[in-house]
């Protein structure tokens, strides 16, 4: 027997509960109130969007902190926002570096922080938001791994591993830092380097 109920309480969260047998779940979407995001310079527009949108629809505000290097995407998407309708003050831009990430980290007001970026800081930002009591998100230097199977189309394998591997200098997390061939498409390594 499996049930499926959602009811509204009065603080706007929403509550589901399933029972299946012999296990119970519970989840409650209640919005957090403030959260941010810390993005870098490689896709200063994509990740942003990955982020402050979904937290508002959820009902949050947004503090966003882009890269140094490339503010201006932030400030554009903040400005097409407002444009369609999302109230000012909703998503908030800030802009520094040090001291930017760890006033996010430090803020009590600012509940979840997602991060994608290097090593180094997600390793900062993930140890000085948790210490503070936020949920944190840190994506770090994420590399992908690729197997190519010997059925694979060649020229079109070997230009995509190429792509793959060196396609914004490295730089992002998509990056594919190995390949691993299959039987025959071991013999292909030679062409690969040329």
């Amino acid at each position: 027997v499996r049930t499926y109920k959602v009811t509204e309480t009065p603080a706007k969260a929403v509550v589901s509960t399933q029972s299946t047998g012999d296990m119970d779940t519970y989840s409650i979407r209640a919005p957090l109130g403030v959260c941010a995001g810390i993005t870098p310079f490689n896709f200063p527009a994509m990740i942003p969007l990955w982020m402050f949108p979904l937290a508002n629809v959820c009902g949050n505000t947004y503090v966003l902190k882009p890269s140094e290097r490339d503010p201006g995407a932030a400030m554009m998407l903040a400005e097409m926002a407002i444009e369609a309708g999302l109230p000012k003050g909703v998503l908030n831009i800030i802009h520094g570096t040090h001291d930017s990430v760890n006033f996010i980290c430090d803020n009590p007001d600012i509940k979840a922080i997602s991060f994608v970026g290097s090593n180094q800081a997600g390793q900062h930002i993930y140890e000085r938001g948790s210490k503070n009591g936020k949920r944190v998100q840190a994506n770090m230097a994420a590399k992908n791994h690729g197997v190519v199977l010997p059925d694979a189309n060649k020229e079109n394998t070997l230009n995509q591993l190429v792509g793959a591997a060196f396609g914004a200098a490295g730089q992002r997390c998509m990056a594919l830092s190995v390949s691993v061939k299959v039987g025959e498409a071991q013999n292909w390594i030679t062409e690969l380097v040329e």
